[in-house]
């Protein structure tokens, strides 16, 4: 009787309606799974249209590979920014003075960023900023990563401490570069400190693929792709986009 009950069971209403709404799950989860792995292929090598934004450029990755910088050039790229590493990389990596040399004997502008330590004192910083990147009036306006939270500093700092000391680093960055610095400035870090409205510089947002909003005033620079693909670097590459 049991298995009768079954049977009948599977060919009520109710079941077929269970079946079709299965199967529309499984078609969904299908379309969702081939709609993300489109994506991830699409953004390896996604940058926005030049019409909109001709002047493109990247971040030279800091990892151990080395950067072809006159292929960055020919696929579009006309500035680099280098990431500033005191000390050189081990096992066949590639020094921040040397990418330096080498993305501006390539023709691009070159800039330096500088990622912002909360833990560490802004004297530290900035020296070491005025000791390795040179005064020259040709180079980008320097930037300033702004996107570690102090919540892991020990010992600990406060918020206003954070702040204070990173208005100390605009400064004496602005006074050897002889410009106004960039904030690259993370969504985490701006709802912490709300720093795009209570610091007036240039800003550059990152979001990849779509334009970011988080500062809540127009930004001068966009990471728009933080993973793309090229034959400029078998690590991939931070591109980045200039507003008009």
């Amino acid at each position: 009787m049991a298995r009768k009950r079954t049977a009948s069971a599977r060919g009520t209403p109710h079941g077929a309606t269970r079946r079709w709404m299965l199967r529309g799950f499984a078609l969904a989860g299908l379309v969702a799974f081939a709609f993300a792995a489109w994506l991830w292929w699409d953004m390896r090598d996604w940058h926005p249209d030049e019409a909109l934004y001709p002047e493109q450029g990247a971040v030279a990755p800091a990892g151990t590979a080395a950067v072809k910088f006159e292929t960055l050039k020919a696929i579009g790229a006309q500035f680099a920014y280098i990431p500033l590493v005191a000390e050189p990389f081990v096992n066949g990596g590639i020094a921040f003075s040397e990418r330096f040399r080498r993305a501006r004997e390539a023709g691009l502008q070159v800039g330096v960023v500088l990622d912002f330590d909360p833990c560490v004192r802004a004297d530290g910083q900035s020296g070491a900023f005025a000791q390795m990147v040179p005064r020259d009036p040709d180079l980008l306006p320097p930037a300033i990563g702004l996107a570690r939270l102090a919540d892991g500093c020990a010992p600990a700092v406060s918020d206003a401490a954070v702040e204070s000391e990173l208005m100390t680093l605009i400064n004496q960055i602005e006074m050897h570069a002889g410009k106004p610095v960039i904030l690259k400035l993370s969504p985490a870090f701006e709802l912490r400190h709300r720093t795009a409205n209570t610091l007036s510089r240039d800003l550059w947002l990152m979001r990849d693929r779509a334009r970011p909003d988080y500062a809540g005033r127009p930004w001068l620079l966009w990471s728009a792709n933080s993973q793309r693909m090229t034959a400029a670097s078998e690590e991939p590459i931070e591109w980045v986009v200039v507003q008009k």
